[in-house]
């Protein structure tokens, strides 16, 4: 069916025909492990009814040209992400993670990541009918959106820009400046339009967290998730009691940047750090104090047959109530990161490499999460 957008909404591309997607999840193990599809392998997100996969795929990347791509989009970027999306479904994991700001224009992006995501989705269900996908995005809480209204009119701008006349996960960016009991309003107004499946949050500290759940709550709806930067050298979620929040109330924490943007996964080392932006970040002199931790995440993972990339995504599933979302570029980055689901890290391995990773300076997380 399809959407009246008003003009006054913030809008970033033009409208596009709904295509109905109605979005569940399946999973499957990597390895030498069996596929799974059956129901079991699904999670629930929090107190909702919406399933999805134990891992998820993030989008961030997709069209943007301001952090990611080396500052550029072109033809090859675009197919290799397709080819993402597309291995993603192949192997089961069909859980993707956007938001209106990805690779828009206010973020000096080349094409929105919404867009392109709605693009695939499309294609692959005009070649796949009935295959599901569950796709989550995101609304940006900008100074100058005011109440509940807001809310409602940027997810309808989203909603066009993915082709889609509901999507299975919608959360609010980050706190806004003013205005956060009117966006969570309007999460409720969403659920209860048929709009969206499923709410949450993202970057929310333990007491907005407690405070939007109860403000849902009173309505009779279940904060679903709260999305935060979560990884094996970056644990403030497990700091600031946003983790223990989550398990208490019921919500599950999705994680980005579970491989703290390549660092986790081995590719980069002190003579070898990452370009761009990420390399003020990860620095060479972070990379050779977490050179033991990566060392030890190796031999960890060659008992399993695993990468260090599968090990320390798994160590983020292995904590439960927890759905890693790292990001792909491409086939060859997915089909890795389908190598984490299938199998577990014994608690002791979970806990020594925390242990080790404690020893490590945290790195600077992002300027939303103090908001």
């Amino acid at each position: 069916m399809a959407m009246n957008v008003s003009s006054a909404c913030f809008s970033v591309l033009s409208y596009k025909k709904p295509n109905r997607i109605r979005a569940l999840a399946s999973e499957e193990s990597a390895g030498a492990v069996t596929l799974k599809t059956d129901k079991e392998d699904k999670v629930k997100l929090g107190g909702s009814e919406l399933k999805v996969t134990r891992l998820g795929i993030g989008a961030w990347s997709w069209g943007d040209t301001s952090y990611w791509n080396n500052f550029q989009w072109d033809d090859q970027k675009m197919k290799a992400a397709k080819a993402a999306f597309n291995a993603s479904m192949d192997r089961g994991v069909t859980f993707f993670d956007t938001a209106e700001v990805y690779g828009s224009p206010l973020a000096l992006g080349a094409i929105t990541s919404e867009t392109l995501l709605g693009r695939f989705v499309k294609e692959r269900e005009r070649n796949n009918p009935g295959e599901e996908v569950a796709v989550a995005t995101k609304f940006a809480a900008l100074p100058w959106r005011f109440g509940r209204q807001s809310v409602l009119c940027a997810l309808k701008d989203s909603l066009n820009r993915l082709g889609l006349s509901s999507v299975d996960l919608y959360q609010l960016h980050w706190p806004g400046i003013w205005g956060n009991e009117g966006y969570i309003d309007g999460l409720g107004d969403a659920v209860e339009q048929g709009l969206v499946k499923a709410v949450g949050v993202s970057n929310y500290k333990e007491g907005r967290l407690r405070d939007a759940y109860e403000k849902l709550k009173k309505r009779g709806i279940p904060l679903a998730s709260n999305q935060v930067n979560y990884s094996l050298i970056y644990r403030a979620p497990e700091q600031n009691g946003v983790k223990a929040a989550c398990d208490e109330l019921g919500i599950t924490l999705i994680a980005y940047c579970p491989i703290a943007q390549g660092a986790l996964t081995g590719k980069y080392t002190p003579g070898n750090p990452p370009s761009g932006p990420r390399g003020r970040i990860y620095t060479p002199e972070f990379l050779t104090k977490l050179q033991p931790l990566l060392n030890r995440i190796k031999e960890i993972g060659g008992n399993y047959g695993k990468t260090q990339t599968q090990v320390a995504l798994n160590w983020l599933i292995a904590q439960e109530n927890v759905v890693p979302i790292p990001g792909a570029k491409n086939a060859e980055q997915v089909e890795e990161f389908a190598g984490a689901l299938g199998w577990m890290l014994s608690n002791e391995e979970v806990e020594e490499l925390r242990s080790l990773a404690s020893k490590i300076s945290p790195v600077i997380g992002f300027p939303v999460e103090n908001l």
